[in-house]
């Protein structure tokens, strides 16, 4: 029977059983970027002879684009009808994989692959004393607040929060909360004009359970639009 796995048995599964990776979209969609060493069998040209490529003793977990996309669920079964002993499905598919952070291959050019990943991260009851130095000689000029346990963000601290606050404050006390973020799974080109456009010069990057990948900064990339941060 197929079994339908998330992202961490995933993981375990290539580094205990050597599990082969299959992604089934078409060619062009895997050629965009795919997991590391996943082959492609797109479901449209899956049979007897196409499987024939993939190793029966060994587990195979295959995958789509993402969680509403059933050409993975479709697969598994193909497989199972073919004779395949170990077939799992791994249902998040591909956007959960990248926007995890976790590394691709392929053409795409995404903000994980340039997004600054060292940003200055204060936590909840840091002292504004204490953190307005790090903030000012920082490129950024900003903070990503985030809890101790795990990096979950919170807010941000830039020169508009420091401004007037008192050194004994806490950072948690004068954040802005709530600020938009994207997903290392973001691709490049079309983020940097939706930035261009909302004059946006940095963007916290978060992963989908909301914990500190890094930060995209326009000047990286690129020279300097704009002085604006979110």
């Amino acid at each position: 029977m197929v079994q339908h796995i998330d992202r961490d048995a995933v993981r375990d599964l290539l580094e205990t059983r050597d599990a082969q990776l299959v992604e089934v979209l078409p060619r062009k969609e895997y050629d965009w970027a795919h997991l590391p060493g996943a082959r492609n069998l797109p479901l449209k040209e899956l049979d007897a002879q196409t499987a024939a490529e993939l190793d029966r003793s060994r587990p195979v977990v295959v995958y789509c684009h993402d969680s509403i996309c059933d050409m993975s669920s479709r697969a598994a079964s193909r497989l199972e009808r073919l004779g395949f002993g170990e077939v799992y499905d791994y249902d998040a598919s591909k956007m959960d994989w990248l926007s995890a952070d976790l590394p691709y291959e392929g053409e795409a050019l995404l903000v994980s692959s340039v997004m600054r990943r060292d940003p200055v991260v204060a936590f909840p009851d840091d002292r504004v004393a204490e953190l307005e130095p790090r903030v000012v000689t920082d490129p950024a000029g900003m903070a990503v607040v985030a809890l101790r346990e795990g990096k979950v963000v919170q807010g941000v601290v830039g020169a508009r929060e420091l401004k007037g606050a008192a050194p004994d404050a806490t950072a948690e006390e004068i954040m802005r909360f709530g600020v938009t973020t994207v997903r290392p799974s973001e691709e490049l080109g079309g983020l940097l004009e939706r930035m261009d456009q909302a004059k946006i010069h940095t963007m916290v990057v978060t992963r989908t359970d909301g914990t500190l990948a890094g930060l995209l900064a326009t000047d990286v990339v690129r020279p300097p639009q704009n002085d604006s941060d979110l």
